[in-house]
């Protein structure tokens, strides 16, 4: 096949199993009440059973909208690779972008344990080959080994839950876990469940592969992973919670405790960082903590017997998945856009980026704001849900649960306030300002295939925002069937809803009337332009700039030790009358990486002294072999066995 046509082919197939699973999912996701859609399929497993039901629908059209604008997004950002890679490498690429698609869809449409977990494994492989992309770099190579390795770790914990069911009720699937949680209390095994799709999601401190996994990506890649991939985890939480039968209260707060701290630990680290896709990797991080707030709130008011809870706990939730599969992306596409332009994430290396990129710089800025939560985007809409449950939650129960709802409601606030500060840095320093250096080549804005995926993924921000109830009611019927919520009380937030799209329309007219006022008046008059103002200095320079450092400095100061930071300088020593040229750098920490680190490196000594005994000799190998089998007999003596 001509290399050319291969995207073309990667497309087509794409486009084919887009149209083959959405057809049934709109007709699921929109008549959530009637029976699910089951295929079957003969394999060499059996018959596998293929179940599409509202909640798998949700995720299949969030999936394949994320992979569709991924997939059209990358003919632009990949046009420079087909200069460095070789054809098979490319189609290797484009290979395992399809098997990522597949394979998600296949966690989504499969409830029989092992045909699930093969697919979660396939996920898991697919998504180490794409980033591996530039396997030439060796810290890609080790962050890549880094992410296979965590996922395996995610997939035993998920095969020994499915075991534990499989030994008491006979039966290897979701279905057999009301069975089992009938049987059990609840809470042991759905932790066990939430350890192995947490992994996958992000959770703290769950989490250390993904800051790393999602910069060495390339950006289409890493919009998919961070818009539907880590929803896998998110939606295998949700799957389990449908079949749980007791222990809600502390399931609940335990979602609720961990889902705040990975919010608030994951803004917290996103704004010291330097690298732009690696701040957006924690504000993933953190919008999986918003997610789990909204799951854990459900629950709790399962736990209480209050639907209202429960309704504006997992419809928040759910809705937040949505929107972050939505902004996400295109804060990644914006993020990839400039780092073609300019070889370069490091914030400190960029500025001035508007002037050059006005398109792709509107496309950020608006992302920015819906993922900060601001009105009138989408993000406002999932996390005003989020609140008000709160709110309600604080006289649902006694005392201490009231505690730990103002306790989350506080941390919620902390978060949408750390989100704008953080974006304010990232925004300014890379966007406004001068160039803070002369770039080697000529800056152009992105070209139209990949600006036109991010217009798309917009619009439907905007949309969200302006007429969340049009996405608000297929969700509300996905919480009535699993929750047996009375479809009567959603009717009181649709009218809110209908009366905040009006308030966004009022907004956006209002401004754009103050917009054509103001061209109005300045029409006939001349405008002159100049550089920004230097409060003074008539020869400022980009140095005398803020930098990503310096605006974050004081708050990484006061975070301590919760965030550490390394700092590598080499000080002036006393006998040095004339100090030579120094460097001041700060290296961001994730304790929680270090730890594992250390994990890691005795793990590693561990083997390696184990490595010893591959001596070679085919005598001790036969000693070995001898010593193995006088064991089996001890312990069959001993009734072990």
């Amino acid at each position: 096949m001509p290399s050319g046509m291969r995207y073309f082919y990667t497309l087509a197939v794409t486009c084919l199993a887009i149209l083959i699973t959405s057809v049934p999912a709109f007709n699921a996701l929109l008549h959530p009440g009637n029976p699910t859609l089951v295929f079957e399929a003969g394999g060499l497993l059996g018959i596998v059973n293929v179940t599409i039901d509202s909640l798998s629908a949700f995720f299949i059209l969030i999936t394949n909208f994320a992979v569709l604008t991924g997939l059209l997004y990358s003919r632009g950002y990949l046009s420079p690779y087909r200069l460095t890679k070789s054809p098979a490498q490319l189609a290797l690429h484009n290979f395992s972008f399809v098997w990522l698609h597949i394979s998600m869809l296949g966690v989504l449409m499969l409830h029989d344990g092992i045909a699930f977990l093969i697919a979660w494994e396939l996920m898991a492989v697919s998504s180490f080959m794409l980033i591996l992309f530039e396997a030439e770099i060796r810290n890609t190579l080790k962050t890549a080994v880094n992410y296979l390795i965590q996922m395996h770790v995610g997939f035993f914990l998920l095969v020994i839950a499915f075991l534990i069911c499989q030994s008491d009720t006979g039966l290897m699937s979701f279905e057999a876990l009301q069975i089992y949680f009938s049987r059990h209390p609840s809470a042991p095994l759905f932790l066990l469940f939430f350890a192995g799709f947490g992994i996958k999601a992000g959770f703290i401190p769950l989490h250390t592969w993904l800051p790393e996994a999602h910069p060495a990506a390339p950006s289409h890649v890493s919009g998919v992973m961070s818009g539907v991939m880590i929803k896998m985890g998110i939606y295998g939480i949700i799957r389990v919670l449908t079949q749980v039968q007791s222990d809600f209260l502390v399931i609940g707060l335990t979602l609720l405790i961990v889902s705040s701290l990975t919010g608030l630990l994951g803004v917290m680290m996103a704004i010291v960082q330097h690298d732009l896709k690696k701040l957006l990797a924690y504000h993933s991080i953190e919008n999986i903590g918003i997610i789990g707030i909204g799951i854990g709130l459900g629950v709790m008011g399962i736990g209480l017997n209050n639907p209202t809870l429960v309704m504006l706990g997992f419809t928040g939730g759910l809705l937040h998945a949505l929107n972050h599969s939505l902004f996400k992306p295109l804060l990644f596409f914006s993020a990839g856009s400039v780092y073609k332009a300019y070889h370069t994430r490091n914030i400190e290396q960029l500025g001035g980026v508007i002037h050059k990129m006005p398109q792709t710089a509107g496309l950020f800025l608006l992302g920015a704001l819906a993922i900060c939560g601001l009105p009138p985007l989408n993000g406002f809409i999932s996390e005003f849900l989020i609140y008000v449950g709160l709110v309600k939650g604080l006289s649902a129960g006694n005392a201490y649960q009231s505690i730990a709802f103002m306790c989350v409601l506080i941390a919620l606030a902390l978060i949408g306030g750390l989100a704008i500060f953080c974006f304010t840095k990232a925004f300014g320093v890379v966007f406004l300002g001068t160039e803070r250096k002369t770039p080697k080549n000529e800056i152009k804005e992105a070209t139209g295939d990949m600006l036109f995926p991010q217009y798309l993924i917009g619009s439907l921000m905007v949309l969200i925002g302006f007429v969340p109830v049009i996405f608000l009611k297929p969700i509300t019927g996905i919480v009535h069937r699993y929750f047996q919520i009375d479809p009567t009380i959603p009717d009181g937030f649709y009218r809110i809803f209908s009366q905040i799209s009006i308030i966004g329309v009022a907004l956006i007219l209002s401004v754009a009337c103050i917009l054509y006022l103001r061209k109005k008046i300045f029409q006939k008059r001349r405008i002159g332009q100049g550089p920004t103002w230097g409060c003074g200095y008539t020869a400022a320079t980009a140095r005398q700039q803020y930098t990503g450092t310096s605006y974050a400095s004081n708050f990484g100061d006061l975070a301590q030790p919760i965030l550490q930071q390394k700092e590598e300088f080499e000080p002036i020593g006393e006998s040095e009358i004339f100090p030579g040229k120094r460097r001041y750098k700060i290296h961001p920490v994730d304790i929680f990486n270090t730890a594992i680190n250390k994990i890691t490196y005795i793990c590693m000594l561990t083997l390696k002294k184990i490595a010893r005994l591959q001596t070679g000799n085919i005598q001790h190998y036969i000693l070995y072999a001898f010593i193995f089998i006088l064991i089996i007999f001890f312990l069959l003596y001993l009734k072990v066995l």
